[in-house]
């Protein structure tokens, strides 16, 4: 009865083991992607801003050009 109920608590204390690297793990995907989901804002933005400067120095060349 002595080696089931140590196999149990092993096995029990193996998963107490793994389920902690696994949170953290988990922690650290989310402050990942909250970090991925502010950069693409952040070019998303700069992008929209560079294709206003692009259109306005287009409409600048053009009224030069005449």
């Amino acid at each position: 009865m002595l080696w089931p109920m140590l196999a149990i608590a092993l096995g029990f204390l193996g998963l107490v083991v793994l389920a902690v690297p696994a949170v953290r793990v988990f922690l650290e995907v989310q402050r990942l992607s909250a970090q991925v989901a502010e950069a693409t804002r952040r070019v998303t933005e700069a992008a929209g801003d560079l294709e206003r400067a692009a259109s306005d120095l287009a409409r600048a060349g053009r009224a030069a050009s005449r």
